[in-house]
């Protein structure tokens, strides 16, 4: 009886924990038959790109260049987080070398580093006279030809209150594309819908003056959710561009990945937990059925999971003869966690081995956030940096 017990306690919490990912999938691809559909005029709004730099030396100048080469003008500001190398000299060097890449530029410094979402605050605060369209994107981003103007078209649909780009990421290890794919498709259903909470803080843009710095969090990560969720909950939307996309790079160690993704993980659960009572408000609409389904995916179904794993263990330790059909289906799991998590993977096992390496991500992050921990003060990736300036 006790063997039986565990069985529908490990299948109830397992069950529990990954209904919201078929659940919200349906959903998506119910949403995305009518797609969100990309306006043909150009708006012309005037473009600011916000630069949030911190100890970019290799990858700074590489990156000046290829914002100037966009076939749109736009005004610059660089807020650098107290970096102790030579971004900031590199910047004005450059800036002095080739004086009409920009209309106008501006550098914002730090005097101590606090992390990103502190670095965006700050310009906020002194970016209130700005108007037109914010473009914000990382130094080591980098934009395919036409993207300034691509945004500038999205603008033009006067509902639209922010954009997000879609990564292609270089130095991709193998499990990270299977976890975008799915991630980029969920994005783009919750946009047809309504709007996505979450946006790619690497390439994304939004109205100037629809947010204010007290919308965000500074000693909180994910400033790119937070600016597309303050956005939605003052009445525009948050929308994902599958054809926006741009170029990044990878850690080059499969540590590197999980360091990154328990990062992300935590500002996203944080962010989450601080809207909650927005998941059944009418006021904001559909979207809070968006909410909702995230704050399953994020926050409850990684708990609902260990707890099946718990049962799990117990259940194999105490009755090893009970239940072999479960022992298989649970070996299956287990392999395919194992094999996403190494980076490996083949097909009918990296759907099954992302969601639970993403679920152990999202653990993870609470259990650093139940440490006192937090991640929003970030870490630049030496090799990485080091592999774009070639």
């Amino acid at each position: 009886m006790a063997a039986q017990w565990l069985m529908v306690g490990e299948l109830a919490l397992a069950g529990l924990s990954l209904a919201p990912f078929v659940l919200h999938r349906l959903n998506v691809a119910k949403w995305s038959k009518i797609p969100l559909e990309y306006p043909t005029q150009n708006s012309k709004l005037k473009l600011t790109v916000l630069l949030p730099v911190w100890n970019e030396a290799l990858v700074i100048e590489k990156k000046l260049v290829d914002l100037a080469a966009q076939e749109v003008n736009c005004d610059l500001v660089v807020v650098d987080s107290a970096s102790d190398d030579n971004t900031l000299s590199i910047v004005e060097s450059w800036l002095a070398d080739f004086p009409d890449s920009f209309n106008s530029s501006k550098i914002i410094r730090m005097p101590k580093r606090l992390g990103k979402t502190p670095a965006v605050i700050l310009a906020l605060d002194q970016m209130n006279d700005v108007d037109g369209i914010i473009v914000m994107t990382d130094a080591d981003a980098f934009l395919q030809p036409g993207s300034f103007e691509r945004i500038q078209h999205w603008f033009s649909d006067a509902t639209i209150g922010a954009v997000g780009g879609t990564p292609q990421r270089i130095g991709d290890l193998g499990s990270e594309k299977s976890h975008r794919d799915l991630y980029s498709v969920l994005r783009a259903g919750e946009s047809a819908f309504d709007s996505t909470p979450f946006l790619e803080g690497s390439l994304m843009a939004w109205r100037a003056g629809t947010i204010n710095s007290s919308d965000l969090y500074p000693t909180a990560n994910a400033d790119d959710a937070q600016i597309a969720t303050a956005i939605r909950l003052n009445g525009l939307r948050s929308i994902h561009d599958s054809e926006l996309i741009f170029r990044d790079y990878m850690p080059t160690t499969a540590k590197g990945h999980r360091r990154q993704k328990v990062r992300r993980a935590q500002g996203l659960i944080r962010l989450l937990v601080r809207k909650r009572k927005f998941w059944f408000s009418s006021r904001v609409g559909r979207f809070s059925k968006i909410l909702r389904m995230n704050a399953w995916m994020h926050i409850f179904s990684p708990l609902l999971m260990f707890g099946a794993i718990m049962m799990s263990i117990l259940r194999n330790i105490s009755f090893t003869e009970e239940a072999l059909w479960l022992s298989i289906i649970e070996m299956y799991c287990l392999v395919a966690w194992v094999l996403v998590r190494s980076q490996k993977g083949f097909l009918g096992i990296k759907i099954a081995g992302t969601i639970l390496a993403g679920m152990e991500s999202l653990f993870l992050a609470m259990l650093t956030t139940f440490r006192g921990k937090s991640l929003h003060i970030w870490d630049q990736h030496s090799d990485v940096r080091e592999e774009i300036s070639k």
